[in-house]
């Protein structure tokens, strides 16, 4: 045991940066077998061996550190027996946190992740120092597909190009990026090309503007994208960013909530083709912006302050609208495959009936949170959706009546709804027939009963 944690000290810990925790504080590492994660603290040098039961894991988590004093330490490449050992490892995500990172370090450190299983690696809260020398890094493949850093802090981006071009070998065959708030304010044509089969790219919670989108979205660059987040950013313009996603092609995602989106009324824009679900949520929308993509399936509008929703998609299947300021049911008679629908927490006071009917289709609908005028179609048309199965798990707790107010707080649910008075043509119609029928009955009956009523016409 000793010498299999000798030669996983010397060797494996340099490469999955394990002096990253080499302070003089003592830490050491937990294994939940359960969950098959490990995560060591602050490893010193006298509790380094306890990485020894992180061998099972297959993610690991070192918390802590600072590699500085690392920097200028030679690292030779491995013997047959380590990279035997790496090979052997069921390790598939590594998460490093709190920690300074000094670039020219990772640099001759990553290299060695080829001879590894780990497909995902995470950066949170640390602090990337200096700039690197990645040369050796050129032609060089890796097994990593997702790589995600936030609230991390590094050189600016600007300027990297080569860099990245070493690393073109590798980032050539990333699938999954995540750069979430870590300050970025651009990023470059070139390094955006470098990523040829990027399918999700998250930027949320930076600082990107309208003004540098343009250059990010060039011509080549994220050539395969089909999910992209700019989730709380400092955009502005919903025409600019639409502009700056024309060249997505493949684009199906994009979630641009958090956001204080403008319309632009002098100018026009074509949202990819292959859109097909757009977070608008919490955007500071007073109206529906257009254009949409018209191949929308999903679009969510929640958190806005919108007052009417009249938009007509065809090929929409799922619709939030929670928490706006709606005082009625859009209509969704121009949503042919529509199935969900959010309404929760608006100023909808009523269901009507013709609503309802159209509603009744759908699978799922939330009203929870309005408040509901408990007089006829107010309870009934709830009570009615209730009963096809169709509300949500809001229901009964989330639909209280606001008014008359003898319903006042009382769950819809407990209202009283009579037919006669809250649907009268149901009750009408069959009233008018049934007279219908039998004034028609007693005709007959007196034209059979007395013959001489009805006399013939005499030609003249």
């Amino acid at each position: 045991m000793n010498q299999i944690a000798g030669l996983f000290t010397m060797n494996v810990a340099v490469l999955l940066l394990l002096g990253l925790g080499l302070l003089e504080a003592e830490g050491r590492c937990f294994f939940n077998r359960t969950q098959e994660y490990c995560v060591c603290y602050n490893l010193s040098q006298e509790s380094l061996g306890s990485i020894i039961q992180c061998l099972p894991a297959s993610v690991v988590e070192f918390r802590g550190g600072e590699l500085e004093r690392y920097a200028a330490f030679p690292i030779s490449g491995l013997d047959s027996s380590a990279i035997e050992m790496l090979d052997s490892l069921v390790i598939r995500k590594i998460i490093f946190g709190d920690l300074l990172v000094p670039e020219i370090l990772l640099a001759q450190v990553l290299r060695f992740f080829s001879y590894t299983q780990v497909q995902e690696l995470v950066f949170e809260s640390c602090i990337f120092k200096g700039r690197g020398n990645w040369a050796e890094m050129a032609g060089q493949n890796l097994p990593i597909l997702s790589l995600h850093f936030h609230n991390v802090t590094s050189a600016p981006l600007t300027g990297r190009e080569q860099d990245f071009s070493s690393l073109s070998s590798w980032l050539e065959t990333l699938e999954e990026l995540a750069v979430t708030a870590s300050h970025v304010t651009s990023l470059p044509c070139g390094i955006g090309r470098v990523f040829r089969a990027l399918r999700s790219l998250d930027m949320a919670q930076n600082s990107l503007g309208d003004e540098s989108l343009m250059p990010a979205f060039c011509k080549g660059a994220f050539p395969q994208l089909q999910v992209l987040s700019l989730q709380r950013n400092n955009l502005s313009s919903y025409h600019s960013v639409c502009k700056s996603v024309q060249l997505l092609r493949e684009l199906q995602h994009l979630d641009l909530s958090q956001n204080k989106l403008m319309a632009d009324l002098s100018s026009s824009c074509q949202w990819p083709m292959a859109l097909r679900i757009f977070n608008l949520s919490n955007t500071g929308l007073d109206e529906v912006l257009t254009p949409l993509p018209p191949s929308l399936e999903v679009l969510d509008m929640s958190c806005n302050h919108l007052h009417a929703v009249d938009i007509s998609l065809t090929s929409l299947k799922k619709l939030f609208l929670s928490q706006n300021m709606l005082q009625a049911v859009p209509s969704i008679k121009n949503y042919a495959m529509l199935d969900t629908l959010h309404l929760d927490n608006n100023l909808i006071t009523e269901l009507p009936w013709d609503e309802v009917k159209l509603l009744g289709r759908l699978w799922h609908v939330d009203a929870a949170g309005n408040p509901y005028n408990c007089s006829c179609s107010g309870a009934g048309g709830l009570q009615e959706l209730a009963g096809m199965g169709h509300l949500g798990q809001g229901w009964p707790q989330g639909y209280t009546c606001h008014s008359p107010p003898r319903y006042q707080g009382r769950l819809v649910k407990d209202v009283p709804v009579s037919v006669l008075q809250c649907n009268s043509a149901a009750v009408i119609a069959p009233v008018c027939i049934a007279l219908a029928l039998l004034g028609m009955g007693g005709a007959i009956y007196l034209v059979r009963s007395r013959p001489g009523l009805v006399r013939p016409c005499r030609r003249v």
